[in-house]
């Protein structure tokens, strides 16, 4: 056996360990908007609806990732990749000290473009060194970003009690670190270079054409299963406090479901790896209903129980579909990889948008019934998924 063929097949756990790190040093960098978001608004004094735009201005730039992907596969993509802690860190860390609103717009936009260098090239690198365990080296790295999220607002309350929050720079070295990190890890990195000094010999148009068949599917299939997830993450304390409880039951609620859903992400990729990813989908997607329903139907103890399985549901079909994006034979796959991530952009936001309207015409209980039975139309689209993956 070539020994250099016996390398790309390992699971290389200590590449694999430092980007989950750094994903999760970024991802709670990028967190630090909305728990801070008061404290701003009665600095700066700016209207909600301004506040409002503040969070669309920071994902503006993911508008961008198929160009950023173009970039990765023809520039060395790990430097991406090391930059985009310091990036964010920085853009995020200085929040507390912007002197006017439109101070605060430019650095979210910088933070927006740090999370896409970050995101593009990242999944690209996870999958050259996860060799034939490339759905669990997705969960090690979906792991890392949905910890984030739990832990990031501590992180930046934690900052503004002890120094302020115009002291929150005092944050930026955690960034700078995290890329220092990644610099001595990844600036010999081999199975990179093997995508940087590739030829591109097919044209933008073709690789496109090639996918569309199989990204169809995927955002077909992303849009049922973004309803049900959306529901619950966008609406989730709100449904809580129309039954009665607190907002502090509310945001609970939350806290468990987000951190049930980051065990879902580590566990569902390294299942798949074993039961493959169409009969691991098949499974979430047919037990997310029965989660959920109950959830609705149950109260106290029973409905939390519940609420933790329907978080490890909800979040375990991002690194299986990563998985898929990912392993797919192609010249261009950090652009491929932007290209999935546009996508997910859109379905994210329209399937909150619509679970905002359908909650304003019947009630958040009836709309959870809904998403919760309308899931189970993802599956023909999942099967048709592996069809067209096998033909890539």
């Amino acid at each position: 056996m070539n020994p250099e063929n016996s390398d790309l097949k390992k699971f290389k756990t200590l590449d694999v360990v430092t980007i989950s790190s750094a994903h999760f040093i970024h991802d709670v960098f990028s967190s630090f908007l909305a728990p801070i978001l008061p404290l701003l608004i009665d600095k700066l004094g700016f209207s909600l609806g301004l506040a409002g735009i503040l969070s669309m201005i920071q994902r503006i730039p993911s508008l961008l990732n198929p160009f950023v992907g173009l970039a990765a596969d023809k520039l060395p993509m790990r430097y991406l990749l090391i930059a985009a802690p310091s990036v964010t860190a920085i853009s995020m860390s200085l929040l507390g000290v912007a002197p006017t609103y439109t101070f605060l717009v430019i650095l979210l936009l910088m933070m927006g473009v740090g999370a896409s260098m970050f995101h593009v090239p990242a999944p690209v690198i996870i999958r050259s060194v996860s060799g034939e365990r490339v759905g669990k080296g997705m969960s090690f790295f979906m792991f890392g970003g949905e910890v984030a999220r739990s832990v990031g607002p501590i992180v930046i309350l934690g900052a503004v009690s002890l120094w302020g929050l115009e002291g929150t720079w005092k944050l930026i070295p955690i960034g700078l670190l995290a890329s220092l990190i990644l610099f001595f890890r990844l600036r010999k990195f081999k199975i990179s270079e093997t995508f940087e000094k590739k030829e591109k010999t097919d044209k933008i148009s073709k690789t496109l054409k090639e996918i569309y068949p199989l990204f169809g599917n995927i955002a077909a299939a992303t849009f049922f299963i973004a309803l049900m997830k959306g529901a619950l993450t966008a609406f989730l304390p709100t449904f809580i406090t129309m039954k009665g409880e607190t907002v502090w039951a509310g945001g609970i609620a939350l806290s468990v479901f987000q951190l049930s859903g980051a065990a879902g992400s580590f566990i569902s990729g390294t299942i798949s790896d074993r039961l493959g990813r169409r009969n691991t989908l098949i499974i979430i997607v047919l037990l997310a209903p029965i989660f959920l329903w109950g959830f609705v139907l149950s109260d106290g103890i029973l409905s939390l129980g519940f609420l933790i399985l329907l978080g490890l549901v909800s979040f375990g079909t991002t690194p299986i579909l990563l998985a898929v994006v990912n392993n797919l034979r192609s010249e261009r796959p950090a652009f491929i990889n932007g290209v999935y991530i546009t996508i997910n952009f859109f379905i994210g936001g329209g399937a909150i948008l619509l679970i905002g309207i359908l909650g304003d015409l019947f009630t958040l209980e009836l709309t959870y019934k809904i998403v919760g039975t309308t899931i189970l139309l993802s599956i023909p689209f999942i099967f048709k998924i592996e069809k067209h993956e096998r033909k890539l």
